[in-house]
């Protein structure tokens, strides 16, 4: 009995991909990146993609798809673009059209009632309006309406394993009944393992230069920089930032006592967790995103690492266009977990499912 996926907002897809190593089968995926769209499709040749903006997809054009699936649990999940509700942009517009993505996935969640809901986003999601004027508020609203259990809560990603400081809000939601947040694994609790670290997933890659593919390793690409750039780098201890440069490298926006962004131009530490890996993530000027050693930014196919893909997972389209995939995407590993959680329950609630008492 395997639970069937539908993936909205899928991106390239690291919730398919963590789900898919959990057990599950994706069989239908929608999103409008067309480079997301290639190595979707590539990655996943079972699946349906419809390469569509879902505000442009029809609920009802789903049915087709529900209909093919009646024999088994169905999951939908949900990661809205979270760029409106980050709290790295500081421009709140209540007008960016992507706030109204959440209310499209609403619709399909309401008419389909599937058996399971995931929801990732940033934790900014929930704290946008007053909750009972919000799509996140008029999302739960919707799943007491068709009595879903859930819950929702911040979670760190390097706590179930992921190598890096990613804080997401998570929503699990089923009908069978009561479901609970997976166990974390990782962490300084005494039970716990430590947590992963850089060295752990991406030492073993051949070096590369700056601007540099390697011949034999898909998306194992490196920036250019500027001579500049390069110079603070090379200033740059492992570990260490813009703090440690001589004055004649400082930029001027960093002058006069600024603390801020130390974050930026620097390089990782391969016995720590990395930064939040962003759509930037192959940039050293927009974060801690330079190689512990190498004089470079790290590449395309590191950063893919630091987001637990598996390297046989293979990314379309120039480096902005992989990275900025990469960044938007859930960590597979964290997908995963959440996916073995969501076997569980099902085990737990067999008998439920089979009786068809929902």
């Amino acid at each position: 009995m395997s639970i069937k996926v539908f993936d909205f907002f899928s991106g390239c897809g690291g919730t398919s991909q963590g789900f898919q190593e959990s057990g599950m089968q994706i069989v239908f995926a929608i999103d409008n990146d067309p480079y997301a769209a290639k190595t979707f499709a590539g990655n996943f040749p079972n699946a349906h993609f419809e390469p569509s903006n879902i505000a442009d997809f029809a609920v009802d054009d789903l049915q087709p798809f529900i209909e093919k699936c009646a024999d088994d649990p169905i999951l939908f999940t949900g990661c809205a673009p979270c760029q409106p509700y980050s709290q790295q942009n500081k421009q709140d517009n209540p007008n960016d059209k992507r706030r109204a993505l959440l209310d499209v996935f609403n619709q399909f969640v309401d008419k389909y009632t599937p058996h399971f809901v995931f929801v990732e986003n940033v934790p900014g999601l929930q704290k946008v309006a007053p909750e009972d004027n919000t799509p996140f508020g008029d999302f739960i609203k919707m799943l007491e309406r068709n009595q879903y259990k859930f819950q929702y809560k911040i979670v760190a990603s390097q706590a179930y394993g992921v190598p890096q400081k990613r804080r997401r809000l998570v929503l699990i939601a089923s009908r069978l009944g009561i479901i609970d947040f997976p166990h974390e694994t990782h962490g300084r609790g005494t039970l716990s393992l430590k947590y992963s670290t850089v060295s752990e997933w991406i030492r073993d890659f051949p070096p590369i230069d700056i601007g540099q593919t390697h011949p034999d390793i898909p998306n194992h690409q490196a920036a250019h920089i500027s001579d500049l750039n390069l110079e603070r780098l090379r200033a740059t201890p492992m570990g260490g930032d813009r703090r440690n440069w001589p004055k004649h490298l400082q930029l001027e926006c960093h002058s006069n006592g600024y603390t801020g962004h130390t974050d930026v131009y620097g390089r990782m530490h391969w016995n720590e967790v990395s930064s939040c890996l962003t759509t930037k993530c192959t940039s050293i000027s927009n974060g801690r995103f330079g190689h512990p050693e190498q004089d470079r930014a790290i590449s395309a196919r590191e950063a893919a690492s630091l987001q637990t893909f598996p390297r046989d997972f293979i990314f379309a389209g120039g480096l902005s266009a992989v990275a900025r995939q990469i960044g938007n995407a859930v960590p597979v590993l964290l997908a995963k977990r959440f996916g073995e959680n969501f076997q569980e329950h099902l085990k737990n609630y067999k008998r439920v499912y089979l009786n068809g008492a929902i």
